[in-house]
């Protein structure tokens, strides 16, 4: 089945003020199968100009229909929402992986998940409250929870359902009006969403979706005087620029921009529960994730068992086309494919102990690079440092749980931490230890978690997305106090 068999929404335009339209400067930007290298499409080139008239949308919809539906309203929506995305997931997952280049059943994941996300968020509208605050006599005091108004979402190529759930429908929850500019390197599924949420009765510039690159539609969102929020989840150094455009406006922004997360094993560890989350969590979507596991620190008496037993899981692994649904897809672009291999490059004179395989029917035009895990490696090693982005892991030794802890907390980052320990009183250490926005015990990512906050600490950015506290962020708080006699 070809791609545009799946499309029922035009590629070409904007989605803005609730209906399709061109972009103003005409332009647009090439759809890339990673899979073949192919060009199978075209996305609109926004740029300014449809910022502005996004963000006009959107304000618009504050002081309308949209800015006065009550919370039990909205909830009504964002379930519409998802009841329509569960009925679109499989075609949702293929447009997810020819756009993106992951697995076929990790795009149907993804396209679940989304749907579980405007669930969460249906139910959790009318949740919402202020307090009531003791005060001076005859006074009454209370705080109101409200939208921070037009907020801007700028979301990365390797996850964009998910992250258009936790992002956009939380805003949408707290009744925030949406701009979003998706990756120009899929943004397939974005445009599908917004025509999702038209059908599900979303009233107009509720959400506007303005592709394009993100030195035009990108840097003129992050920079609008209007928008008074700003979402981002992708690289630091983006993510500086982003921060310094909506400091010049005084605007509050979220962060998420990566991680070179750990999983420790310790000498009681369970290697047979360990094993598939220590593998999984460093090849997912290629390895291009943000809370990949891409260092696995693991205890000197238990090194060699670890490293032989990874190893050889990773010679089972096969890489090929996402719709082929092997275990690992292709990386996103032939430029994401030379920076891994230029780590892989940096890591020629380490011992590579394990190593997947990719296919032989697999397109020589794909974007492909077979899982390598290298051992051992120092823990100051760039593999050990930077983020890779790729299906790249390496095994680091340690002989105590002071060394494990200092290996752990000794990147810039600190997105995800995982402990794999019997000992109850070494969990609840090294869970407080740990320099990490989530720490899973005797697990890795516990099911992607849409309750359970997520963001990081360091160059891992700031903020938390998922679950209530994403609410509590997207919202701001007032004050109210009434003096009465």
């Amino acid at each position: 089945m070809s791609l545009a068999q799946d499309l029922w929404f035009n590629t070409e335009k904007c989605f803005i003020n609730g209906a399709w339209i061109a972009p103003i400067s005409g332009g647009t930007l090439p759809v890339e199968d990673p899979s073949t290298g192919q060009i199978t499409g075209a996305i609109a080139r926004g740029t300014s100009a449809d910022i502005d008239a996004a963000v006009d949308a959107a304000e618009s919809a504050l002081t309308g229909e949209w800015g006065r539906m009550s919370a039990l309203e909205r909830g009504r929506i964002l379930a519409r929402i998802g009841q329509l995305v569960l009925t679109r997931v499989d075609q949702l997952a293929r447009i997810e992986a020819q756009d993106v280049g992951k697995p076929l059943t990790q795009a149907r994941a993804d396209a679940v998940a989304l749907a579980r996300y405007m669930e969460f968020y249906a139910g959790a509208a009318d949740k919402i409250h202020g307090e009531t605050i003791p005060y001076l006599d005859g006074y009454t005091v209370y705080t109101l929870r409200e939208p921070h108004g037009v907020t801007g979402h700028i979301v990365p190529w390797n996850y964009p359902m998910q992250i258009i759930g936790r992002s956009v429908g939380a805003a949408l929850t707290m009744g925030n009006a949406c701009v979003l500019k998706p990756a120009e390197e899929a943004c397939l599924t974005a445009l599908a969403f917004a025509e999702i949420a038209r059908e599900a009765g979303l009233p107009a510039g509720a959400l506007n979706v303005v592709p394009g690159l993100g030195n035009e539609a990108g840097a003129a969102l992050s920079s609008h005087p209007g928008v008074h929020h700003i979402s981002f989840t992708g690289s630091v150094g983006v993510g500086k620029l982003i921060q310094k455009s909506a400091g010049e406006n005084v605007v509050p922004v979220t962060l998420e921009l990566g991680g070179k997360s750990p999983q420790l094993v310790f000498e009681d560890a369970d290697i047979d529960d360990a094993l598939p989350f220590l593998v999984n969590a460093g090849i997912q979507n290629a390895g291009q994730t943000c809370s990949a596991s891409s260092r696995i620190l693991v205890h000197r008496s238990r090194f060699d068992e670890v490293c032989e037993r990874m190893a050889q899981s990773y010679s089972a692994l096969k890489v090929g086309p996402a719709l082929s649904d092997l275990n690992v897809g292709p990386l996103i672009s032939a430029r994401q494919k030379e920076i891994v291999s230029g780590f892989l490059n940096a890591g020629a004179q380490l011992e590579k102990i394990g190593e997947g395989v990719i296919v032989s029917d697999a397109p020589q035009s794909g974007h492909y690079i077979a899982p390598t895990l290298f051992a051992p490696v120092d823990a100051n090693h760039s593999l050990a440092q930077d983020e890779i982005f790729g299906p790249v892991q390496v095994v680091i030794p340690f002989d105590n749980e002071d060394e494990a802890a200092m290996i752990a907390n000794g990147t810039d980052f600190g997105l995800v931490a995982s402990i794999w320990t019997e000992s109850g009183a070494r969990q609840m250490r090294l869970a407080k230890r740990l320099r990490s926005g989530q720490v899973f015990i005797n697990n890795y990512g516990a099911g992607g978690g849409v309750e359970l906050p997520f963001g990081g600490v360091g160059k891992s950015g700031h903020g938390r997305e998922k679950g209530f506290e994403a609410l509590y962020g997207f919202s701001t708080l007032k004050t109210v106090a009434a003096k009465h006699g």
